[in-house]
């Protein structure tokens, strides 16, 4: 015995653990094979023996010996066989083992692992199975992927779905379809084919096919038609075998048994719900915004929210959860008024109860009566949705018929019969869908409804009960209805029997046919699971890799279809025949050879036909030659042709062997076919078969060819063709087949195709010649296809698309060598027969178009509608598939609604069902052709609407339709829509550039197209739009505009274009034409094309108007050259214009900047660009627009470099028109060039420098216009860009307040651009670091900033911790005050980061947080007042260099951060500053604790008895009205949403206390009044504020307070406001719009209230007459009359208008108190103006009828000019007159003698002999002394001499006072007349004796340095320089007492206020001080009372104190 023996010997006595580990592979193997046999000796699977061997199979199948491991899995299976489900427990281990270890052996072992597996699953260890599956798909070697997919594929056909959970295998096989082995994605198709068998089709598609590629996608759709019948397990686990009988019992119990048995093994169908995964909705719906969604107040917004809800609801299977507050809302929004909302709502509702199921059935009780109640409405859309989402309800279980017994009851009562029919037609669909039992037990219930409801007045009711009782009778049968029958009335019963009746055939019907369809079904199961019995393979199941088992039915079904295309066959034939004139027989009779002969006759000789039988070959070659002889010897062949065809078909006949004969044959029915006046078809049909047949043989082929043409000559060819199909087709000789078609190909050809029935052509050659074996007939088809290409051309191609692929490269080969020639192809050869024309099919149309009006169904129609969008998209794909059945050939018949509905699809709010909406209409257009345009019913517009969508791929599908419409339509029919697409406003800047694109392409491919012009005026507008894509296609599309239109359609249309586009458009003109002489340019040179000579006419005008003189020169200016703007003005010719770069003449900044309004940054309109290029021509100079209006940015930039040289020269013009450069700026910010930007950056930043330098602070409109743009533009993609304008914005602190500021940064904060937003959280903690001060009333935005923590980008959360740990840094721990609710994750965030900030400050030893703000606060517990005092008056300040109303400001940054601690550790305002900041900037809650501060301060100052706390608020009593007037509106606002009305309350006290002193009244600014007065009058009328809280008491507040503000403001700004007031108010100034009232009702009405208060005024104005600027109010009175005009107040005259009326009442008033003297009060109109000012003549009027009423006395008649006097007339003048002139000039004497008023004195005696140089004054002097009068003389002679040097009485020389009052003076001499004041005026307009300001300057500026005509000071500078001014005063005076005059006269004394306002003021701020006069002791010049001096004395005091003049 050898050792291996013995070793082997041994080893059988180990144990088995040993022996199945042991290291000698052979004894493994031993073991093995000795554990299968006692496995299979095991009877009883309880046995221990198998328990004892279970531990170390695991081991064993792990084997690393293939061989040993395939044993052990013999093994395995034997102890499997022996075992029960007890061994489960070892499964998991052993199945993981034979995963890792056998699926990639050898085939032998994967057939037994696969074997092991089917046991385990036979022993119910199916989970463990599908758990080793799982991971067995996962394997990387997809060698061992495909046993596991075909195991498991086993398992499922053998044990059935119900052992093996299909929805485990689901899960898998999305992961399978991807694999990149094709042997696994076989193998995954193949599974779930066979999960189609058992689950059904439906479920798999709808869960699968969306995991799916779509050529998978279209594989598995093949297969799937192949899936029939459904399928039966044909294996039981191991616990129901044991169940099983013997089979000695089965036969036994054959009968019924079988039957019983056959009806438990149908298989149950798999409700798809439980396959799918629930998903949970109420995550994402809470974040998706529902819940505000439904509360919001716009329905469209409403209905957003609903559908989201509706969209997440609509998967599959729902996770339950609580859906209570979902279902209360959306019972809310079942009855929601909008009916969009309302339905959206329902079908929400419809879809939770189709997910959710029975967890939905509370909630549907719940919503069941308010469905039931809405049931009421008759929108179709409305009810429809209703009936589906009732039936879903209780299709779903979510209710059943016990549940609504209730509900329907209160139903049928209801008074609308809508609802009651309805409810019980959905009772009925309930009753029919439910089971028996459920009906048996609630029948009692529900017929007495019905019966009830049968006695209803209303039909439908009643048809609805009949049918319910029916429902019932078909459910349960009679019997519950036999007693309510006896109650009917013989018609009912009647009915209701008949019903039932009707009923039950049907059933029974239905019934007998299902019994059949189900016997069937079981036949082709049965099948199935034999033949699935057999497989092993999942890639088994698809075709071509197995047997097709179900071919006898497929041969049976074939013979069925050719039976069926005979019947259609005869029925072409008889309709072809119906066409022709006269029938013609065409089938030929049988005709024997004796008949033929006898009728024959003496036609042929007889010796001929004998020999013709001949077997001899010579003698019949005789016989048919002699035959040919004869035949065209006979005279009437027509005759004789049919019967001598059939004797050439008999004799010699189509079976002749020889040659010759043959030929001969041929040659003779050729020429009886040729000769013959009419060629019977019977003849084409008897010698068809035959002559096709020599066509194959070579020797006969070119005669049998000849013959063929002559039949299609003779009959046409289509017939020829038509018989031939099947000839050839059925031929078993193959050349019979390629060689036809070669002659086909010669006969397409000859005849053309229009003859041809091309489907029938094509469809022979795709499924005949093409699908042949043979190579040569595969050819011959390719150049029959060929020759079709030629006639018919591309479209061809749609009829092959399913022809594979290498036969299509050959027949694009093909086409290329038959090109498409279109009609130029014409026949060569025609038909003789006439009649045949009549089966033309195809005609020059080419190829056949289909009819598929039959298909267009409504069912299609109403799918389209469907709310379900996959229901939506299988409707479009059906559209595309009935296009591709047609081959994309339809004709125009019954597509009208089709289009309708589409149009509709393309407003889908599914994104890609519009794109598939769009690819089918481009499909749809192609396959019908030119018919488009008019079938389409406009839907291109629809099309060209989808261009506004922001998405790429939405666009590109519109452009594809777009093409595929051009193609069939021509263009020109496209234009009018394009036209009108371009002016669509919706349409974006994306869609824009993309339809001028395409439309370039278009015209790139035309010659000429005079069309094209109806594009140009839209292409000339987007060449300004502000995206520079667009203005580069339009660019390229007006090149090819110009190129196709030709010269003369262009001069035609450009008239059409005006402004800036014109000149865009003459530039690119002149490569094609001089066209100048064709525009007319408008006046003024709006174009822009301006010259020198333009300048001048310009400046000649008085008014800013051009005269008509400037039309010549201007059309003289445009030279053909001068169009380009590089050409205009040279760079270097810059220093030589004489024009300065800005004319800001005619500027009017307040009323640009009154029509601008802080909103949300939007890019700028073209509106918007065309109106800044117009601003831009019209200050700007011509060749600086030129530059900065190009679209080339080199020349932008040179504008900039020239603006950026002129900067420190014109700064004050560049002041001016500021807001339009800010406009400008913000258009090159919004564009891409980052050139351009930078340079824009660079002079920002040198421009706000210089307004630094120059104290100027930006207004509230120029903020508005600029800042929304740079913080939006903060998140540039360029890093330098980003910081060239994170320092920009730094920068504007220094020019705008930092509080204001801050608000834009916030808005930044929620901009939609990542960057934009880590930009704006960077500067929050600028801000915070920098000006914390200021900003401190804002600190509750740090909330925004905290939210920026949970954001997914991670920048934004690192910037947003930055600033919040800078924050904590300043403020300490209260900055968790602000920063409101956190999630603990951020809150942990924000913990570390100011635990890094405590560590950063210790390491830099700035201290701890918030350190300092808390030293403070103690300090001023301890120290008190000074620290206080020391604050405030830091805190003063800045607060006044911040929130100062002036524009121009020096903020002191060290002082602000020196306060920011401060003012940001106490919380709550601690002195006036603050609490104007609260005010200003906090919210109206927040605001009363400011005005809390402010009313205590109010009421110190009052008591003050020094005063000095008041002159301090004084200088900020303008500030805070301007805070309260802003605030009125906010706290009203606030309380009108139900809040407190305390913040209203406490802004009116806080008014009314400052209203309450008339110094603080006074200080008071005309703006500030206006607004003020405004807003209150506004509240006044408004009808809500009786409503709010406190409504009466607020309002009688209103009331003293607007009789305050007339008693105690100034009197001339309260006139003026009020006057111009009396105007229209602008819309945007009421608070909200009235809801019953008309904008003139409401104007109206706001009218009578001003009206009111200007009486107030007026009837005091008699006592405070001196008080007023007359000069003033009658320049308002003056600008009002000129805007109503002659016309206007005529009209309104007539109509007894009150505001004109009050007008009048003041003029009047001011006429009957001054009398004549009112004249001298015009200073400030104009009346020199032509023609005259209307208030000269009203004046006239006045003084007229005063003097006739002898109230005053008149001027003489004569008087007709206002610049002569009653003196200056001839006509002797009154009495009167004189006396009133000796007042007058008595009181200019008494002034003269006054030291205060000397100088004024003597100026208004130089204006009287101006005025009336008749007049002689020293006739008035008689009594006066010598020295007096010379006094006089030599004043008027040195006031003449400043006037024509164009001083003002600002620069008057002081006088010396008259030697009459002052002896000690002695008289004033020219040497003393030097001025003390050595600046000039700024007027570069003098007018010596008229001081009008420009009339076109109507109202006062917004940002006056101050306003001093109500200011008691000489000085009339602001109060806060009186102090340094007196001093300086002082010193003057001393100065001059000790005879240095003439050195503080070569020094001016400038203002400390001495820029110019935004270039708008034109006089001198020098102060012209008296040394010689004012109170010694003072040493001051001592307040002048106005109430001395008339209307021109007060504004030559104005002049003389440096005050600018405020126009109105």
């Amino acid at each position: 015995m050898s050792e291996e023996e013995k070793l082997l010997k041994e080893a059988k006595k180990l144990p088995w653990e040993d022996r199945l580990l042991h290291k000698n592979w052979k004894v493994r193997n031993e073991a093995n094979i000795d554990l299968a046999s006692l496995c299979d000796s095991i009877t009883d699977p309880k046995d221990p023996r198998l328990r004892e061997i279970a531990p170390f199979l695991k081991k064993a199948v792990a084997d690393s010996n293939a061989p040993v491991q395939e044993k052990a899995l013999d093994a395995l299976i034997a102890f499997l066989k022996a075992a029960d489900a007890d061994a489960g427990r070892y499964a998991k281990e052993v199945c993981d083992a034979i995963v890792a270890k056998c699926l990639t052996g050898r085939p032998k072992t994967v057939e037994k692992a696969q074997a092991a597996f089917m046991l385990w699953v036979e022993l119910e260890a199916v989970d463990v199975f599908l758990d080793s599956m799982e991971k067995a798909i996962k394997n990387k070697v997809a060698k061992a992927v495909v046993p596991a997919i075909d195991v498991m594929f086993q398992a499922l056909s053998e044990f059935g779905a119900k052992v093996v959970p299909p929805k485990r295998i689901l899960k898998m096989l999305p992961e399978l379809f991807d694999h990149q082995d094709q042997n696994v994605r076989a193998s995954s198709k193949g599974l779930t084919l066979e999960l189609c068998r058992w689950i059904g089709k439906d479920p798999v598609k709808s869960i699968l096919f969306e995991k799916m590629r779509d050529t998978m996608k279209k594989e598995l759709e093949a297969e799937l038609v192949n899936v029939t019948g459904t399928a039966k397990p044909s294996r039981k686990i191991r616990s129901e075998q044991d169940k099983e009988p013997e089979p000695e019992s089965i036969s036994e119990a054959a009968g019924p048994g079988a039957v019983e048995e056959s009806v438990a093994d149908t298989p149950v169908e798999i409700d798809e719900y439980e396959l799918v995964d629930p998903v949970d909705i109420l995550t994402p719906l809470e974040k998706s915004g529902f819940w505000d969604g439904v509360k919001a107040t716009k329905w469209s917004e409403r209905k957003e929210a609903v559908a989201e809800l509706s969209k997440l609801a609509s998967t599959k299977k729902i996770a339950p959860g609580d859906f209570t507050e979902v279902c209360r809302t959306l019972k809310k929004l079942v009855t929601d008024v909008n009916i969009a909302v309302a339905v959206e709502a329902i079908q929400a509702i419809g879809n939770l109860a189709r997910g959710l199921r029975t967890h939905f059935s509370g909630s549907s009780r719940f919503l069941l009566p308010v469905l039931l109640e809405k049931l009421k409405e008759k929108k179709p859309t409305l009810t429809e949705s209703l009936t589906q989402t009732l039936q879903a309800m209780h299709k779903s279980g979510c209710l059943n018929l016990a549940d609504i017994v209730e509900d329907v009851k209160t139903a049928t009562k209801n008074k609308v019969p809508l609802v009651r029919s309805l409810t019980l037609n959905w009772v009925t669909f309930c009753i029919e869908t439910s089971n028996k039992a459920i009906v048996l037990k609630v029948h009692k219930d529900y017929v007495p409804i019905c019966m009830e409801c049968l006695n209803d007045g209303t039909p439908d009711v009643r048809d609805a009960a009949f049918s319910a009782l029916t429902a019932v009778a078909k459910s349960v049968g009679m019997r519950p209805l036999e007693r309510s029958l006896e109650k009917l009335d013989d018609v009912r019963k009647k009915k209701l029997s008949e019903m039932i009746a009707g009923t039950g055939s049907s059933v029974a019907g239905a019934t007998s046919s299902a019994a059949v369809k189900s016997s069937g079904g079981g036949v082709s199961s049965t099948e199935a699971s034999e033949s699935s019995f057999v497989r092993k393979s999942a890639a088994s199941m698809l075709s071509g890799k197995r047997p097709v088992s179900a071919a006898p039915a497929n041969k049976k079904g074939a013979s069925v279809k050719s039976g069926n295309n005979k019947k259609v066959d005869g029925a072409g034939r008889m309709e072809t025949a119906k066409l022709s004139e006269t029938p013609e027989d065409i089938e030929p009779a049988e005709m024997g050879l004796e008949e033929i002969e006898s009728r024959l006759g003496s036609l042929i000789q007889a010796d001929v036909i004998s020999q013709l039988k001949s077997a001899v070959w010579k003698e019949r070659l005789e016989a048919i030659s002699s035959l040919k002889q004869q035949v065209e010897g006979l005279q009437d062949l027509d005759k004789s042709v049919e019967i001598l065809v059939y004797l050439l078909c008999a004799l010699p006949g189509w079976n002749e062997k020889n040659v010759q004969v043959q030929q001969q044959v041929i040659e003779v029915i050729t020429y009886l076919a040729s000769s013959a006046t009419k060629f019977p078809k019977k003849c084409v049909v008897l010698c068809l078969l035959g002559i096709s047949e020599r066509v194959a043989d070579m020797k006969t082929r070119v005669h049998a060819m000849k013959c063929l043409t002559t039949f299609s000559e003779a009959v046409g060819p289509g017939f020829v063709f038509e018989r031939l199909y099947k000839i050839m087709k059925e031929h078993k000789n193959p050349k019979v087949l390629s060689e036809g078609l070669l002659w086909m190909v010669s006969a397409i050809d000859d005849f053309g195709v229009s003859l041809l029935k091309l489907k029938d052509l094509i469809e022979f050659c795709k499924d005949t010649g093409l699908q042949s074996s043979a190579a040569a007939t595969r050819n011959a088809t390719i150049k029959v296809l060929g020759a079709l290409h030629k006639f018919v051309g591309p479209d061809i191609k749609a009829f092959l698309t399913d022809v594979k692929p290498a036969l299509l490269s050959a027949l694009d080969v093909e086409y290329q060598k038959n090109p498409f020639e279109g009609t130029s192809a014409a026949p060569k050869k025609t038909v003789r027969a006439s009649e045949s024309t009549s089966v033309s099919v195809g005609g020059l149309d080419s190829l056949p178009r289909e009819d598929i009006s039959g298909k267009i169904t409504p069912t299609l129609l109403k799918s389209l509608e469907s709310p379900d969008w996959k229901v939506r998209l299988e409707s479009i794909e059906a559209v595309n598939k009935i296009l591709e059945e047609a081959n994309k050939r339809i004709q125009p018949t019954g597509t009208g609604e089709l289009f309708g509905a589409l149009r509709g699809r393309l407003y889908d709010s599914n994104k890609n069902l519009v794109m598939a909406t769009l690819t089918t209409i481009g499909n749809i257009a192609s396959a019908m052709g030119p018919a488009v345009e008019k079938a389409s019913k406009g839907i291109l517009s629809d099309i060209l609407k989808c261009l506004s969508d922001n998405k790429k791929h939405m666009r590109e599908s519109t452009l594809s339709t777009l093409d595929a419409w051009n193609a069939v339509v021509h263009f020109d029919k496209m234009v009018p829509y394009i036209t009108s697409a371009l002016t669509d406003t919706k349409i974006g800047a994306e869609g824009r550039k993309d339809l001028f694109d395409w439309s370039t392409r278009q015209l790139s491919g035309l010659s000429e197209f005079p069309d094209a012009v109806h594009l140009l005026k839209q292409a000339a507008t987007a060449m300004m739009d502000k995206s520079s894509d667009v203005r580069k296609a339009a660019d390229g599309c007006i090149a090819e505009i110009l190129r196709v239109s030709g010269q003369e359609t262009i001069e035609k249309n450009l008239k059409d274009i005006q402004g800036p586009a014109l000149a865009l458009i003459l530039e690119r003109v002149k490569p094609y034409g001089s066209f100048q002489e064709f525009v007319e340019p408008p006046k003024g040179g709006s174009i822009g094309l301006s010259s020198k000579t333009n300048t001048k006419v310009a400046k000649s005008t008085s008014n800013g108007v051009t005269k008509h003189g400037n039309r010549t020169v201007t059309s003289r200016v445009i030279p053909a050259k001068g169009l380009k703007s590089d050409t205009m003005l040279p760079v270097q010719g810059i220093s030589v214009q004489p024009q300065a770069l800005l004319n800001v003449k005619d500027s009017i900044k307040e009323e640009r900047e009154r029509m601008v309004r802080r909103t949300k940054f939007e890019e700028l309109r073209v509106e918007q660009i065309q109106e800044l290029e117009n601003d831009m021509m019209k200050y700007f100079r011509e060749d600086l627009h030129r530059r900065l209006l190009s679209t080339d940015f080199k020349k932008q930039v040179d504008g900039l470099e020239m603006l950026q040289k002129a900067l420190p020269s014109i700064g004050k013009e560049i002041i001016e028109v500021l807001d339009i450069l800010l406009r400008w700026f913000v258009l090159q910010l919004c564009k891409s060039n980052t050139t351009c930007l930078l340079k824009v950056l660079e002079f920002l930043r040198e421009l706000f420098d210089y307004l630094k330098g120059e104290a100027y602070s930006l207004s509230e409109a120029e903020a508005a216009i600029f800042l929304p743009c740079l913080i939006e533009k903060l998140g540039h993609n360029i890093e330098k860009v980003r910081e060239k304008m994170r320092e920009l914005t730094k920068q504007i602190v220094q020019v705008y307040s930092a509080a204001k500021s801050y608000s834009y940064i916030l808005d930044g904060l929620r901009s939609k651009n990542n960057r934009t937003r880590i930009e704006c959280a960077d500067l929050v903690g600028f801000f915070i670091d920098h000006h914390g001060a200021e900003i401190s009333g804002q600190l509750k935005s740090l909330q925004i900033v905290a939210s920026l923590t949970a954001e997914r980008d991670g920048e934004i959360r690192k910037a947003a911790l930055n600033t919040l740990a800078t924050g904590y840094k300043i403020l300490g721990e209260d900055i968790w005050r602000y920063v409101g609710k956190l999630t603990d994750a951020q809150k942990s965030m924000l913990d570390d980061r100011f635990k890094w900030k405590v560590r950063e400050m210790e390491k830099r030893g700035e201290g701890r947080p918030g350190e300092a703000r808390a030293a403070l606060r103690r300090s001023v517990r301890e120290n008190g007042p000074d620290v206080a005092e020391q604050s405030y008056e830091v805190s003063q300040s800045i607060s006044r260099s911040i929130f100062s109303g002036n524009n121009f400001v020096q903020p002191d940054l060290d002082m602000e951060r020196h306060l920011m601690p401060r003012a940001l550790g106490v919380s709550g305002p601690t002195n006036w500053n603050e609490a104007l900041d609260i005010i200003s900037c906090g919210s109206p809650e927040q605001s009363v604790e400011g005005m809390k501060v402010v009313c205590h301060e109010l009421t110190q100052a009052t008591n003050d008895p020094e005063g000095s706390l008041m002159d301090e608020l004084m200088k900020d009593a303008d500030r805070l009205v301007s805070c309260l007037a802003n605030k009125v509106a906010k706290t009203f606002d606030f309380s009108l949403t139900g809040a407190s009305s305390r913040s209203c309350k406490y802004v009116l006290n806080t008014l009314m206390q400052t209203f309450q002193n008339k110094r603080l009244a006074h200080a008071v600014k005309e703006n500030t009044l206006d607004n003020l007065i405004t807003e209150l009058l506004l509240w006044l009328l408004d009808e809500r504020v009786p409503q709010m809280d406190d409504g009466s008491q607020l309002l009688k507040a209103l009331n003293v307070l607007m009789l305050k503000i007339l008693d105690n403001a100034d009197r001339t700004s309260s006139f003026v406001v009020l006057i111009n007031l009396l105007r229209p108010l602008d819309p945007s100034r009421w608070p909200s719009p009235a809801t019953n009232e008309t904008l003139a009702a409401r104007n109206q009405k706001f009218s009578d209230l001003v009206v009111k208060c200007l009486i107030k005024l007026t009837k005091v104005l008699q006592s405070t007459i001196y008080d007023v600027d007359l000069d003033r109010i009658l320049q308002s009175i003056h600008v009002y009359l000129q805007e109503l005009g002659m016309e206007e107040i005529r009209r309104r005259a007539g109509a007894d208008d009150k505001p004109l009326r009050m007008v009048k009442t003041v003029l009047h008033e001011l006429v009957k108190l001054r009398g004549a003297a009112i004249k001298g009060h015009l200073s400030l109109v104009p009346i020199d103006m032509k023609p005259p000012p209307i208030i000269l003549a009203y004046i006239d009027l006045n003084l007229e009828t005063l003097a006739a009423a002898r109230m005053l006395t008149s001027t003489g008649p004569g008087q007709t000019h206002w610049g002569d006097s009653g003196v200056n007339n001839p006509a002797p003048a009154t009495n009167s007159a004189d006396a009133q002139l000796k007042q007058e000039l008595a009181a200019i004497f008494k002034k003269i003698g006054d030291k205060q008023t000397c100088t004024i004195g003597l100026y208004e005696l130089y204006r009287i002999t101006q005025l009336y140089p008749k007049v002689d004054i020293f006739a008035q002097l008689q009594n006066a002394s010598e020295a007096f009068r010379t006094y006089i003389r030599d004043g008027l002679a040195q006031m003449e001499k400043n006037a024509a040097a164009g001083r003002t009485p600002s620069s008057v020389p002081i006088a010396t006072p008259p030697p009459a009052s002052s002896p000690e003076f002695a008289p004033l001499s020219p040497v003393q007349t030097n001025s003390l004041n050595g600046s000039k005026s700024l007027s570069t307009k003098p007018e010596p004796t008229n001081f009008n300001l420009p009339p076109t300057v109507v109202r006062a500026p917004e940002n006056v340095l101050a306003d001093h005509r109500n200011e008691r000071f000489i000085s009339g500078v602001t109060s806060g320089t009186l102090d340094a001014i007196r001093e300086r005063m002082k010193s003057m005076q001393l100065a001059a007492a000790g005879g240095n005059i003439d050195e503080y006269a070569a020094r001016p004394l400038m203002s400390v206020n001495d820029n110019l306002n935004a270039g708008h003021s034109t006089q001198s701020r020098a102060l012209d001080p008296h040394p010689g006069m004012g109170n010694p002791a003072q040493g001051g010049v001592l307040p002048m009372d106005e109430k001395a001096l008339s209307g021109l004395q007060a504004r030559m005091e104005r002049l003389k104190s440096g005050g600018s003049l405020e126009p109105l």
